[in-house]
């Protein structure tokens, strides 16, 4: 009889993920005061980024079991009830809860200074238990527990746990924004309301994940292609806009030129909102003209997201990631556009185009921002994400997917057996598929190693240095 995923998993793999190598850990507070240097990043930010790589690394490993099993299924023997339907929400719950989580975790943690003194302890506690509970969901998922829904396959224990690593976080997060209350940075009333806005929409996330697992709960669908309404459309890309102009106020400053800009995308932003608003929730077809032109509008964004960020002063470090955000986001939202108008998504609806959409959403720009992220955080050890094979080995992966995806769904899209029915044709664009995989998860490789090398060595040369003279790890706390 076939294992159970609670025995196939090794507590040695499970705590390699929760407890990374022990050089990561926060450094006690010592009586010094001087000043650490810009090129260190926090230990609790570099455990951050250290989880956010290895939960990518696995991901991208299980993305390549998943391509090895398209191309020879007979290869699902080996694992027995663990099939390709068990693996694939482990591969995509692992990319969005894990990958794409963490960094913005981390950004949180340093926007409400919950990585300073005593607290930054509860903030890699937090971080821990986040990682613990992802994999606890595998678990669940590889003994075939599931609620069906993309994303939010969360059930039984699963479905508890998961929630309440996020409210154990927004817990930590509160606690440092209430001790740095005071603080120069957090005295103008805007910030402050902003910052407590940002902590009560955050705390609905745990009971929002909870509920939305739900399989009884689903939101209004396209009922010509079983898919989301333009009006769902428009406001989840809202929600990233959002995001994308929130981000930079927590990693670098404005310049003193470009304040129009910043000023002009809100005004857009208010305007697209209350559009957002009167369009509804109900149950919509793309073929109402309605739908497809209002969500035309976002195509504004291509001009304004880039004329946004133009105004911030970004580490001359993270310029290749910035152009990778900006690229991906002028193909991103066009293509997003074009795919749903009538006679297009009829055409490419359950295809592999569609897939390739979302590639080029998540592993190009998505994953291009995230990056950003940490090169920011990690600060001058983020030269490690600029090295050039690398790079190139994920970007061009990312690019052929994109294109091999559009291929083929438009081919699946006048032929469905196309991709079932074994062939040539078929089988060269699975192999494909595999050797792109590979080179990403070569790439994702070699930044967690990277990343893994700078955190040791910061730790050996704080080590080495006398105690009167080692760099605190929290200079902050040591501020009136």
């Amino acid at each position: 009889m076939a294992k159970s995923a609670s025995e196939r998993i090794s507590g040695a793999g499970l705590a390699a993920l929760a407890f990374p190598p022990s050089d990561v850990a926060a450094q006690p507070v010592m009586a010094d005061t001087s000043v650490v240097s810009r090129s260190e990043a926090h230990p609790v930010l570099a455990l951050a980024a250290w989880h956010s790589l290895a939960w990518l690394l696995v991901a991208n490993l299980t993305g390549v079991w998943l391509a090895i099993l398209l191309l020879y299924p007979a290869a699902g023997r080996w694992l027995g009830e663990w099939s390709y339907g068990r693996w694939t929400p482990v591969h995509l719950n692992f990319q969005l809860y894990g990958w794409m989580a963490l960094p913005l975790v981390a950004w949180a943690i340093r926007i409400y200074h919950a990585d300073r003194g005593a607290i930054a302890t509860w903030s890699r506690t937090a971080l821990i238990l986040w990682s613990l509970a992802l994999a606890m969901g595998a678990v669940s998922w590889l003994n075939g527990n599931s609620s069906g829904k993309l994303f939010l396959d969360w059930t039984g224990y699963a479905r508890v746990l998961f929630p309440l690593a996020v409210l154990f976080l927004w817990v930590v997060l509160a606690a440092g924004y209430k001790r740095t209350w005071h603080e120069p940075e957090n005295r103008s009333p805007l910030i402050r309301a902003t910052k407590l806005i940002g902590l009560a929409l955050l705390s609905l996330v745990p009971m929002v994940i909870y509920l939305a697992s739900d399989p009884a709960t689903y939101p209004a669908i396209n009922p010509d292609t079983g898919g989301p309404t333009g009006a769902s459309q428009l406001e989840s890309t809202l929600a990233i806009v959002l995001i994308l102009f929130l981000l930079p106020h927590g990693l670098t400053h404005r310049k003193t030129t470009g304040r129009n800009w910043i000023a002009a995308a809100w005004v857009v932003f208010a305007i697209e909102a209350m559009l957002c608003l009167g369009l509804g929730r109900a149950d919509v077809s793309h073929h109402l003209p309605l739908q497809f032109i209002s969500l035309g509008t976002l195509l504004i964004w291509v001009q304004l997201v880039p004329a946004y960020f133009s105004a911030f002063a970004w580490p001359t470090s993270t310029r290749l990631w910035r152009v990778a955000v900006l690229g991906y986001w002028a193909l991103l939202v066009p293509t997003g556009w074009a795919f749903f108008l009538p006679g297009i998504l009829d055409r490419l609806k359950f295809t592999d185009a569609l897939v390739g959409h979302s590639i080029l959403a998540m592993a190009g720009f998505v994953s291009s921002l995230l990056i950003l992220i940490l090169a920011v955080l990690f600060d001058g050890d983020g030269q490690v994400f600029n090295a050039r094979w690398p790079f190139v080995a994920w970007h061009g992966a990312t690019l052929a997917y994109v294109v091999l995806f559009f291929f083929t769904g438009w081919k699946e899209g006048g032929d469905p057996a196309f991709t079932i029915v074994p062939g040539p044709a078929r089988n060269l664009i699975y192999a494909v598929r595999l050797v792109l995989g590979i080179a990403m998860t070569a790439a994702s490789a070699y930044w967690l190693l990277r990343i893994t090398g700078c955190i040791r060595s910061r730790g050996a040369s704080n080590a080495d240095q006398p105690s009167s003279l080692r760099t605190p790890a929290y200079p902050e706390a040591q501020r009136s």
